[in-house]
């Protein structure tokens, strides 16, 4: 839904043109603006390829705030009026650097994540790390700026932008744009979102629409993870839907759509503007929607509450995370060992910066070995310190503050020198180069030990098995594409009225 709005907002630029310079004011002063990253460690954007062209990482948020008299009509629970909202709905949309593809990756709300620090702008108030609990509480955490900071954190994938839509923003949005065609298999009665239906498909708008972005119980066995699937498909078909143009010629509902779009949405100051909202059309609207991927994380069932709450399945929810990093479409193959750290131009690592010598390097390191699933392993950061103070990097050093981390990663601030520095202490512990993060905001050098590595001193070497069918990526997590209009949502027995 969000991908629609930048979409249109862009078309209603170009029709606006030079004549449209008061309205475009107007629709720049219905944009709500908040502080992008409210973390300590906000990464680098990915490195730009051989062309010079970078990829693009936005957050997506829905927001259930109950904050006026509309939010509260339609998302009812009046207990939670004027308190601090949560996000509904969670998607990264990673824009390949050529613009070629795109792939969207959603993540339950449910999901259990760790949720680091994060500081209020608005109130200087902070809050502390906290080990476990859903992703969807980190908008409560000082606002969208925690949940870009948990994301990042999570996947190791530098986010660019976020845009955030409140309930009635979908119910506006949906109406501007005259409706969007979705399809279930049987007749659905959900009593929580309200959303009923008949077998088959149906155009939906206005309040509906939101109904079906809301849907859990209704659908698949009822969780979380089937409401993500819902949700692509709505917003699959609206990105057909403004492909096609077929509700979309009329200038009166242009000017609508994008009244409704800037009303509704909340973005970081790098974003807030038409013109630049225009920039991210662009970028989206030639994307082809057989390219456009969508794909919910792959998750287990987290073990503190398996029949409510998610986590990210180990191996699966990491490979997923490499692939964008890596900037490697789900459509396409790829090797299993993603990032060879062994790859590289003999002479252009003759030009680059040399590594200090170890003893004048100091490695932070941190025991992310924790999990919902698995215990922290006691004692692991005292181990890889020994094994780096034996290679000759004497000044590392523990640090005791909680972590959870999947993967491992060594983080270094930016410069050609701390880079360097970074890559030998990773080549002295058999990391990938995929561990390696660069965040302008770090002190030094950080590595924190994932439960990807949760034994031995050296980390462990990824099997050599082949590489991985686009196929078998995609049915792993239900993925499906912008331009497949014959999927229609399993309904749950329960609330199927046929």
């Amino acid at each position: 839904m969000l991908i629609a709005g930048s979409a249109a907002l862009a078309l209603t630029v170009v029709g606006a043109g030079a004549a449209g310079w008061y309205y475009v004011q107007h629709l720049n002063g219905n944009l709500t603006k908040s502080d992008l990253h409210l973390g300590d460690n906000k990464l680098d954007k990915a490195a730009p390829n051989d062309r010079g062209q970078t990829p693009l990482n936005i957050l997506l948020l829905g927001s259930d705030a109950r904050d006026s008299e509309e939010n509260l009509r339609l998302g009812g629970a009046a207990d939670t009026v004027g308190g601090p909202p949560i996000a509904d709905v969670q998607m990264l949309l990673h824009v390949s650097a050529d613009r070629s593809n795109m792939t969207v990756i959603s993540i339950p709300r449910d999901t259990r994540v760790t949720i680091p620090k994060c500081t209020d702008p608005a109130t200087g108030r902070e809050y502390d790390v906290v080990e476990s609990d859903t992703i969807n509480h980190s908008l409560q955490r000082g606002g969208p700026g925690c949940s870009v900071a948990t994301w990042e954190e999570l996947t190791g994938i530098p986010i660019d932008h976020f845009m955030m839509l409140d309930f009635a923003g979908v119910v506006s949005m949906a109406d501007a744009v005259g409706g969007v065609p979705v399809c279930v298999d049987r007749g659905v009665d959900d009593p929580k979102s309200h959303l009923e239906l008949d077998a088959g498909e149906t155009v939906i708008k206005g309040e509906q629409a939101l109904q079906w972005l809301r849907t859990r119980h209704g659908f698949g066995d009822g969780s979380d993870v089937g409401r993500t699937k819902a949700q692509h498909m709505y917003l699959s078909s609206m990105v057909r839907e403004l492909k096609e143009g077929a509700r979309l010629t009329d200038p009166g509902k242009l000017n609508a759509l994008a009244n409704a779009a800037t009303n509704a949405l909340t973005v970081d100051p790098d974003l807030g503007s038409v013109n630049r909202l225009y920039d991210l059309g662009e970028d989206l609207r030639d994307v082809p929607s057989e390219r456009i991927n969508m794909i919910t994380m792959p998750w287990v069932p987290a073990p503190q509450n398996p029949a409510a709450h998610v986590a990210p399945k180990p191996g699966a929810a990491e490979e997923l995370f490499a692939l964008v990093r890596e900037d490697i479409a789900l459509d396409e193959e790829y090797p299993d060992d993603i990032a060879d750290p062994d790859a590289g131009d003999d002479e252009a690592d003759e030009e680059a910066a040399r590594p200090l010598d170890p003893a004048e390097v100091a490695v932070t390191v941190r025991n992310g070995t924790g999990s919902v699933s698995l215990p922290a392993v006691t004692g692991r950061a005292s181990v890889v310190v020994a094994e780096l103070a034996a290679l000759g990097y004497v000044q590392s050093f523990v640090d005791e503050r909680p972590i959870s981390q999947a993967e491992t990663s060594l983080t270094h601030p930016a410069g050609e020198q701390a880079e360097a520095d970074a890559r030998a202490v990773a080549a002295a512990l058999g990391l990938p180069d995929r561990a390696l993060r660069s965040a302008g905001s770090a002190q030094g050098l950080t590595l924190v030990i994932g439960t990807d590595w949760r034994e031995g001193n050296q980390f462990p070497a990824a099997p050599d098995t082949g590489p991985t069918e686009p196929e078998e990526r995609l049915d792993s997590a239900e993925a499906i594409t912008a331009d497949d209009d014959s999927a229609c949502m399993t309904v749950n027995p329960r609330h199927a009225t046929d």
